[in-house]
């Protein structure tokens, strides 16, 4: 982490049964932590054996219609699921960031969604209402991972500037790690956005596999 950047504490660890809408369940301890830069009540689930090896970690985005609601139009649900077993088989993190639409808020997102429906893309959308495309920044989640001794990685991603950015904070990204192409006809444009926008490490019809 950059030595500008505060530092940050853990503040509770707790103890966890998960249990996911397809029957699959895993015990995680939970932290929270003082000191945040954003003030935000990000979490950490702690999970499978972290004592050897590389941590495998996952930065995602809070996503109340996908992670609680089960919604299609994103792919957000899908991989936090994928996400928390492939770490639990291995040991590593999943910092679970309070940064809702990309960082833009909930409200934002769903007037972000009408807009989609009228023929925008995610990224358009979001600059139609005067909002950054990606409004998300990861010095929290640098904080985090310094709080919990994790100073190098593997990172679960399909998203370049996720790796970009933890190590412009002094974070050792090993590796990047892909996750699972979650399409859905519902999600598949979404996708495709993504892909041709920002890069993403996603192979789709009609696009080649892109490397961040």
């Amino acid at each position: 982490m950059s030595t500008s950047t505060p530092t940050a504490t853990v503040r509770t660890r707790v103890r966890i049964p998960l249990r996911f809408a397809d029957g699959y369940s895993v015990s995680a301890e939970v932290v929270t932590f003082h000191g945040l830069v954003d003030g935000a009540e990000h979490i950490a689930l702690v999970l499978g054996d972290t004592a050897t090896g590389t941590s495998l970690v996952r930065m995602h985005s809070e996503c109340l219609t996908g992670d609680v609601f089960g919604s299609a139009r994103c792919d957000c649900g899908p991989q936090l699921r994928e996400a928390v077993q492939r770490i639990d088989e291995v040991g590593g993190v999943v910092l679970y960031l309070r940064q809702e639409g990309r960082g833009i808020g909930l409200y934002n997102k769903l007037d972000a969604y009408a807009l989609q429906d009228t023929g925008l893309d995610t990224y358009q959308a979001n600059l139609a209402l005067g909002l950054p495309e990606d409004g998300r920044d990861y010095t929290a989640a640098a904080q985090m991972l310094a709080a919990l001794g994790i100073t190098e990685l593997n990172l679960l991603t399909n998203n370049p500037d996720k790796a970009g950015q933890l190590r412009e904070l002094g974070v050792t990204v090993t590796e990047t790690v892909p996750t699972s192409v979650h399409a859905t006809p519902d999600n598949l444009r979404y996708l495709h956005a993504k892909a041709e926008h920002t890069q993403h490490t996603i192979t789709l019809p009609g696009l080649t596999s892109l490397v961040g």
